[in-house]
């Protein structure tokens, strides 16, 4: 973890480090950060589409099954397999295991909850919400780089 005075110095920090996993921690958004740590793009959507559409198609064959194999009623004429009428209930399931895996996708993707962090014993990381810029790199043989960037104090973890 280092400490940072100013958000041009992270950013400096965050482009001496290229390559390592890092982490920002900034009193307020800072646009430049988040272009130089290059988010990953979340597969939230991917694990959505494939609850949405697994839960879409449970449903569609679910109801084929209990009007066409096992419980088929000869109501006015209709044909068992009437595909239209299922539609509503397909698309219902299709959003509700969409809506569903979403929640939870992002929940266990980003960790929570989480209710202690190891940031939380570093002395001054309170700041962070206040007036200092904290920098987290997983590699700990970054710290002369980030000492070169001007970080006001480095710790270890």
């Amino acid at each position: 973890m280092a400490e940072f005075a100013t958000a041009d110095a992270l950013v400096a920090a965050i482009a001496a480090n290229r390559g390592a996993t890092m982490e920002a921690f900034t009193p307020y958004e800072i646009e430049a950060v988040q272009e130089a740590l290059e988010p990953k793009r979340s597969p939230v959507g991917w694990i959505a589409a494939a609850a949405g559409l697994a839960g879409g198609l449970g449903a569609f064959v679910l109801q084929w099954w209990i009007n066409c194999d096992a419980y088929p009623i000869d109501a006015g004429g209709k044909p068992d397999f009437s595909w239209p009428a299922f539609l509503p209930i397909t698309f219902e399931m299709a959003v509700l295991f969409a809506a569903a895996a979403a929640l939870v996708g992002a929940l266990v993707l980003s960790g929570l909850p989480r209710l202690y962090h190891p940031v939380f014993d570093v002395p001054g990381f309170e700041r962070a919400s206040i007036d200092r810029f904290w920098l987290s790199v997983d590699d700990d043989r970054r710290v002369d780089k980030l000492h070169d960037a001007g970080a006001l104090q480095v710790v270890v973890l």
